[in-house]
């Protein structure tokens, strides 16, 4: 059985399409996509329907990661029983998806990112919106890592 996972953020535009493509290319450089189902969420409707900020396009597609084919859509109460883990991107966004959960079940899915970062002291990606292109660069940085983490994370529990 395959481990879905849902990355969430905000908009949908930055940090969780990022987070989404950052683990896409380490499954695809594992050959690892038959055993996980990814895609990416926001708490927010912002941004329905449209692809990721051209900021962060360009700051993945410089590390080979593409992910100018995603569109952002709006994460849903169905997401919470779909996906066994749902990865938020910041407290913010964390406890706004534990307010939507309706059961410790659900509750127990919602996790930080971060949190499989382990390297590092940095408990939130933080969001590069409305900041300047370095943002985007800490972003994938933060990413990268967490990324790895959680991916060892997943392999050693699937065995």
């Amino acid at each position: 059985m395959k481990t879905k996972l849902l990355f969430v953020c905000m908009g949908n535009i930055c940090r969780s399409p990022s987070a989404e493509g950052v683990f896409q290319k380490l499954l695809d450089d594992g050959d690892l996509n038959d055993r996980f189902i990814i895609d990416s969420a926001g708490t927010h409707a912002y941004h329905v329907g449209q692809p990721p900020d051209s900021r962060s396009q360009q700051a993945a597609a410089a590390r080979g990661v593409e992910i100018g084919h995603q569109l952002a859509r709006q994460v849903t109460v169905a997401d919470l029983d779909s996906f066994d883990l749902l990865l938020m991107m910041d407290k913010q966004n964390y406890h706004a998806m534990q307010d939507m959960a309706v059961n410790d079940q659900q509750r127990q899915r919602i996790r930080l990112m971060m949190d499989f970062a382990t390297q590092l002291p940095e408990q939130e990606v933080p969001d590069p919106y409305y900041g300047q292109g370095q943002g985007f660069e800490r972003v994938l940085n933060l990413l990268e890592q967490a990324a790895e983490g959680l991916l060892q994370s997943l392999l050693a529990n699937q065995h």
